[in-house]
């Protein structure tokens, strides 16, 4: 994300960045190994054993950059005035069906989402993450993207898409009010704490980008001895603001852990 973001500026969201971001994407990730930043040149499938028992077959190689181009027009398409959702929805449908890489294109096709509606200004940061709603309702979302391909049904696709939209959005609102209360409660409590130096507010607010530290590292965040650190994360725990995770007495590692509780409620561990 943080790379097609910065290849926006001076890159239009196109084919050409997709590849790079896939590319990134696949790094050290399950599929590394399937030509990475590369359209496919063989046939996928999605379900079964085959293409021949297989619920979905995305179009052959021999047609894919036909699709691909079809996509990439209808990106930059400003003749047909679709509100920007809808045309959002469309936009993740169709990647998902031309299926053009060899393994990544769910993970991909997500990312899409963000980035087109980045571009559109909709967006002024990534924050719309649509991913757990489309991974906790992923059978309906499955049955919608061939619904759409069997019978044409665009609408109820829509449908869900756009609630997946008004709920994530309601989340992430809930989740940084939550957050900002959380930081200004913590924030008081250094102030009025024994012990507790204007450094220690600094650590606080590195905990606020890094959530999970070492006193090594916020050393170097805030340019402070390593001894310093560690007594300032004392201060931090001892008022119950981090938590130290190993129990270890060298090479202590503090999480901010109700913040971490925040970001994570509703999730759980899902594949793919």
């Amino acid at each position: 994300m943080s790379h097609g973001l910065e290849r926006l500026e001076t890159l239009p969201l196109s084919l050409r960045l997709l590849r790079e971001a896939h590319e990134k994407l696949m790094q050290g990730a399950r599929g590394s190994e399937k030509a990475p930043g590369e359209f496919r040149r063989s046939q996928n499938w999605i379900g079964g054993t085959r293409p021949g028992n297989a619920r979905f077959v995305p179009p052959p190689p021999d047609r894919l950059m036909e699709c691909l181009d079809s996509f990439e027009r209808f990106m930059h398409d400003q003749e047909q005035r679709l509100p920007v959702l809808v045309k959002a929805a469309l936009l993740h449908h169709q990647f998902e069906t031309i299926h053009p890489f060899l393994d990544g294109n769910g993970r991909l096709g997500r990312l899409l989402i963000n980035l087109f509606l980045c571009v559109e200004g909709v967006l002024e940061q990534p924050i719309l993450y649509l991913s757990l709603y489309l991974k906790t309702h992923r059978t309906r979302y499955y049955e919608l993207l061939q619904d759409v391909r069997e019978t044409g049904d665009w609408e109820k696709w829509i449908a869900f898409f756009l609630e997946g939209i008004e709920q994530t959005a309601t989340q992430a609102t809930e989740a940084a009010r939550t957050i900002v209360t959380l930081f200004e409660r913590n924030h008081s409590a250094i102030e009025n704490k024994g012990g507790a130096t204007a450094t220690t507010l600094r650590i606080h607010t590195a905990l606020q980008r890094l959530q999970i530290v070492t006193a090594k590292r916020v050393s170097e965040i805030c340019n402070i001895s390593n001894p310093t650190a560690l007594r300032n994360l004392g201060v931090l725990e001892e008022a119950g603001i981090i938590k130290e995770t190993t129990g270890r007495q060298r090479n202590r590692v503090f999480a901010y852990s109700e913040y971490l509780a925040i970001l994570s409620e509703g999730t759980k561990p899902l594949d793919r």
